[in-house]
């Protein structure tokens, strides 16, 4: 099923349940803007207020463009009022379009299903790191030229531990990563996925990549 991810920095009237119009799949993820991204499995469409907490709208728009997993998505700029002055920042920071907020469900729907987006939801890509290879269009995992079968929960948690590698996650950061807030899910549930994936790596020639962490969660490493 296409699906849309959407970054939402600021409230949104009307709720952030998942939405399904057709075989269109629509799935919120609140985000300040700062913090890590989640897991963006479709199309990444973001809507970014004019003003937040630490930084401007303009400049995070300019952050997403310089950040290889957003680089493509569509951005949309929340502004607080019907500003020429304002709009024409917005496209200049490399927005594609601009909506006057209070921003609602409603109007995001609309607004979403009006564009329509066409292309591919996920990016026809390969993610490296070193001999190890993940496959986006292909779901598949390489170590070399050894293939990894993984369930799709280690998939998922291994395709975001490379997109930022060398970074720690605690455990309650990669449920939220990974869509797995609501309804809660115990945090021994990561030590299950990260057993299970590292025993797939192992297995396949990787070694101890995937390394914990004392007190803090798991990391990646580069090679």
């Amino acid at each position: 099923m296409p699906q849309i991810d959407i970054l939402l920095t600021g409230s949104l009237a009307g709720g952030h349940e998942p939405f399904a119009h057709g075989d269109l799949r629509v799935v919120f993820h609140l985000w300040d803007g700062t913090s890590r991204l989640p897991l963006l499995e479709g199309r990444a469409w973001a809507f970014v207020d004019w003003l937040l907490p630490t930084l401007s709208g303009l400049e995070l728009c300019r952050r997403l463009r310089l950040d290889p997993q957003t680089e493509a998505a569509h951005v949309t700029m929340v502004l607080e009022e019907d500003d020429d002055d304002a709009k024409r920042r917005t496209l200049r920071a490399g927005a594609d379009d601009y909506i006057i907020g209070p921003l609602t469900r409603a109007a995001l729907l609309d607004r979403v299903l009006a564009v329509q987006l066409t292309r591919q939801e996920v990016a026809a890509r390969t993610l490296r790191l070193g001999e190890l290879t993940l496959d986006l269009a292909a779901l598949q995992v390489r170590w070399m030229d050894r293939p990894i079968p993984l369930m799709p929960n280690e998939f998922r948690l291994l395709r975001y531990l490379m997109e930022q590698p060398g970074r720690v996650f605690s455990r309650a950061q990669l449920i939220a990563a990974l869509g797995k807030v609501e309804p809660p899910l115990d945090e021994r549930t990561v030590d299950a996925w990260v057993s299970r994936l590292r025993r797939a790596l192992r297995a396949a020639g990787a070694g101890d990549i995937l390394r914990t962490v004392r007190t803090l969660g798991y990391v990646l490493d580069r090679p």
